[in-house]
């Protein structure tokens, strides 16, 4: 079979993301042919991901869920392994429940829950003005989206009705910032990426306030790691959540659920 220029096209882009080193060269270099429309926008694309900047941003989407998500310059790109974290939401949600997703980033995390249950009440909520504006593109207009500093963001409405708060915060301790990959460090804003001290600083001010929010039954899900997830599960139980442990080895993901008691 002969060798096409547009195959040509595509073996040396996928030769170039590799020796910048993409894990995941061919999938890459076919998604940025799509996106080009010259060859000059071509090379423009390439030399952004050459460069460290992050594939979703230069595409100016992610897949999540099946679903295409926005993703702007600046703001924090969801991560595949957090479909465990929509599982396990999608789980716990029935129709009419009330969902907030705290944290929300792009709200791609709300927008997976309400695809799967349809006829949740939604609500996202971040203290980044921008990743605001994303997820109220990626909700849609039936859901509600707030700007502000964890529940500062939330109206009193919301206050002991939420069934299933689910949370993406930060995790990677301060001094582990620096061993991220570039994409990461240098295009993804620090207060999304940064835990504190041991990474769990922002789930103790989630936990700290969750029983306020939550129905009774209701539940608490944070994203951790597995070595971070004993701490998490503290910061829930001295709160009154009764709290679980739950791995995803396929994903690498561990998510601590904490459930407020019925009355």
């Amino acid at each position: 079979m002969s060798i096409t220029p547009a195959d040509e096209v595509l073996l040396r882009t996928v030769a170039t993301l590799r020796g910048a080193g993409c894990v995941f060269a061919e999938e890459e270099a076919q998604l940025l042919l799509e996106a080009a429309a010259t060859p000059a926008e071509l090379d423009a694309l390439v030399h952004r991901r050459v460069v460290g900047e992050p594939l979703e941003v230069i595409l100016g989407w992610a897949e999540f869920c099946g679903l295409r998500i926005r993703v702007d310059a600046g703001v924090f790109v969801p991560r595949q392994r957090t479909r465990f974290l929509v599982d396990l939401a999608a789980e716990l949600a029935r129709p009419g429940a009330v969902v907030v997703d705290l944290c929300c980033g792009t709200g791609a995390i709300g927008a997976a829950v309400a695809a799967r249950v349809p006829g949740i009440e939604l609500a996202c909520a971040d203290i980044d003005p921008a990743a605001v504006r994303c997820a109220r593109l990626n909700v849609g207009p039936e859901a509600r989206v707030y700007e502000g500093d964890l529940y500062q963001a939330l109206p009193d409405a919301l206050r002991g009705r939420v069934d299933v708060l689910v949370v993406n915060a930060p995790y990677v301790p301060t001094d582990e910032i620096a061993m991220m990959p570039p994409e990461a460090r240098d295009h993804e804003p620090q207060h999304a990426l940064d835990g504190g001290a041991d990474g769990v600083g922002v789930h103790r001010r989630v936990a700290a306030g969750a029983a306020q929010w939550l129905a009774p039954g209701g539940s608490l899900l944070i994203e951790t790691s597995e070595e971070q997830a004993p701490l998490t599960a503290r910061a829930m139980a001295d709160h009154g959540l009764l709290p679980r442990v739950s791995t995803n080895d396929e994903m690498y993901c561990t998510v601590v659920v904490g459930t407020r008691a019925g009355d």
